[in-house]
C-alpha cells in the first residue's frame, strides 16, 4: 500500500461515485488459521456500502489498515461488475429487439408463401367433391 496506490483507489472510488460518508465500516475478529493472534485481534474489516447494500469482508492481511484498503478494492470491483452486467443486459436487449424487428430474407419469404399455398390447397381439397 503505497501512497500512489492509495491515490489510485481514491480516484477509482470517485469514478464509481463512492464516497467515504456512504461506507459503514466495522472491525471484527477473523476466522480460520492463525491461532491466538486471530482470536484476540479485530483485524477483519467489514465494509457496507449503504446506497447499494453491498457488504464486503476482508481478512487478507494481518494489519487492519491493509484490510481496509483491500476491502475498498473489493467493493469497487463488485460495483464495477454490477455496472458491467447492467450494460451487457441493455446491449443484449437492444440486439434482441434488432433481430426481432429485422426483415426476413427474400428466399425465406418465398418459402413461407409456397408452404402457405400448399397448405391452402390441402384444406381446399378437404371439402365435398365438386364436379364441374
Amino acid at each position: 500500500m503505497t501512497p500512489d496506490s492509495t491515490r489510485q483507489l481514491e480516484e477509482r472510488m470517485a469514478r464509481l461515485g463512492v464516497r467515504e460518508e456512504e461506507l459503514e465500516e466495522s472491525f471484527i475478529r477473523g476466522t480460520g488459521a492463525g491461532g491466538q493472534k486471530i482470536n484476540k485481534t479485530s483485524s477483519t474489516v467489514q465494509l457496507r456500502h449503504t446506497p447499494s447494500g453491498i457488504e464486503v469482508r476482508c481478512q487478507k492481511e494481518r494489519q487492519q489498515s491493509a484490510n481496509r484498503y483491500w476491502a475498498r478494492i473489493e467493493l469497487c470491483e463488485r460495483l464495477e461488475a454490477i455496472r458491467q452486467e447492467r450494460k451487457q443486459a441493455l446491449r443484449d436487449e437492444a440486439e434482441k429487439n434488432r433481430r426481432r424487428n429485422r426483415k426476413r430474407p427474400r428466399g425465406l419469404k418465398e418459402k413461407i408463401l409456397r408452404t402457405k399455398k400448399k397448405r391452402s390447397e390441402v384444406k381446399r381439397n378437404r371439402g365435398r367433391a365438386r364436379f364441374d
